[in-house]
């Protein structure tokens, strides 16, 4: 068979590494893709939100299975196209989609199908935002969301009230995310660890796969603006059988009803961002697709071919299940210097192969040059993951090789998988 990736970062050259190694599959293309891509996969110069021409492009190449990374394409209805068509596609449509497009809607569909989450106000007027702010109402530190889809930057944590309002400026009136911040959440923080849970489903059953713990922001200790994730280890340390049990029972149980009685026909990957606190789980955000770079160490751990199941959950029937390697995956990322800001492109890098099979490299914002050089193409470039029996080792294996690749300006964080 012949599969489509749609996408070019870290956790799409994840997956069309782990799709390529499937015997169900003769050839696989990712569009756009990127250099690290390009050594396993046919990439495709289209664009992820270039829906016409993927559409087009399936067509012709009579693409048995289409599989979309990021969001912004299911946002904008990707999968209800390519269903339209005919064409076999693993992605919520567009109801689905916008539990992650709209914060505020994802919040009231907790709230209707008591999903735990942090108290939450809505507004669409920044001058009442700045009052509400000031009332008292809400104290700090408090957390505002854009509503919509922000790469992953669009959460501010605001220790006080001047961040507060510094920040409601920027995402309503400066337009820091564009349209994204038209309209926030402002919410109550939330105190305890950060986790995430995916699910695989076809809108009536569901497969958990291995949890994990991302890193969201730039610098160590979890200080600085939130990243893409700089990082991320599986499983998490936090959730045991009993908190698994816990987050089946209180989250995911009373996520399907939610999907079913919202009528909504969901057939792909449900990420559940999590915060342990002392009173239990509580959800975070709901994102559409899998995690980036969550991916990168929950597809590691599969040992079982993962196609099957992907495409059984585009059919509407989910089959089967996978086993999960008993070892622990460990992801470090290498930024560009000056990210989540401005940041250069174009610089050359340097890595050797991994000598260890416990060792696996995954591009993300690279790209080859016309002599072949390997370049930067992007704020997240590359990532490392290693596979070892405990954490301590998979860092030392993850750290050792990370310090072996070498560009102008890299920087990663020390402490991923210490907190």
């Amino acid at each position: 068979m012949k599969v489509l990736v749609i996408g070019g970062g870290g956790r799409e050259h994840a997956l069309v590494w782990k799709i390529s190694r499937s015997p169900l599959v003769k050839k696989v293309y990712c569009a756009p893709g990127n250099a690290g891509i390009s050594g396993i996969a046919e990439c495709v110069d289209i664009k992820a939100t270039d829906i016409d021409a993927l559409v087009d492009f399936a067509k012709k190449h009579s693409i048995d299975l289409t599989v979309v990374g990021p969001e912004q394409p299911l946002v904008e209805g990707i999968a209800d196209r390519f269903r339209e068509e005919g064409l076999l596609i693993y992605g919520p449509g567009k109801k689905g989609a916008i539990l992650e497009g709209s914060k505020i809607y994802a919040k009231n569909f907790m709230q209707k199908y008591n999903i735990p989450t942090a108290k939450y106000v809505v507004f669409d007027n920044p001058a009442k935002a700045r009052d509400y702010l000031g009332s008292g109402e809400i104290t700090c530190p408090t957390v505002i969301k854009a509503d919509g889809l922000a790469g992953g930057k669009g959460v501010i944590i605001c220790e006080n009230i001047v961040q507060g309002m510094n920040a409601i400026t920027d995402l309503m009136e400066n337009k820091k995310f564009g349209n994204a911040g038209e309209k926030i959440v402002l919410e109550e923080f939330l105190v305890g660890w950060e986790a995430s849970i995916h699910i695989i489903t076809d809108g009536e059953n569901y497969m958990v796969l291995p949890c994990a713990k991302d890193h969201k922001k730039i610098y160590d200790g979890e200080k600085g603006p939130n990243t893409g994730g700089m990082g991320a280890v599986s499983p998490s340390p936090q959730i045991d059988a009993t908190m698994k049990e816990t987050i089946k029972a209180k989250i995911i149980e009373p996520f399907m009803k939610g999907l079913k009685e919202e009528g909504i026909d969901f057939r792909g990957t449900v990420f559940f961002g999590l915060m342990l606190t002392k009173k239990g789980p509580y959800v975070l955000e709901f994102n559409v697709r899998f995690g980036d770079p969550e991916t990168q160490v929950i597809l590691p751990r599969i040992e079982d071919d993962i196609v099957p199941v992907l495409m059984s959950a585009a059919q509407g029937k989910l089959e089967g299940d996978v086993r999960m390697s008993p070892n622990v995956a460990v992801n470090v990322v290498a930024v560009s210097r000056g990210y989540p800001g401005a940041y250069e492109k174009g610089l050359e890098i340097t890595m050797p192969e991994p000598t260890s099979s416990n060792v696996l490299v995954f591009h993300a914002g690279t790209k080859l040059g016309e002599d072949g050089r390997l370049l930067t193409n992007g704020g997240r470039v590359l990532s490392v993951t290693a596979l070892a029996p405990d954490i301590e080792s998979a860092r030392k294996e993850a750290y050792g090789f990370l310090k072996q690749i070498k560009f102008k300006g890299m920087f990663f964080r020390k402490d991923i998988a210490t907190l």
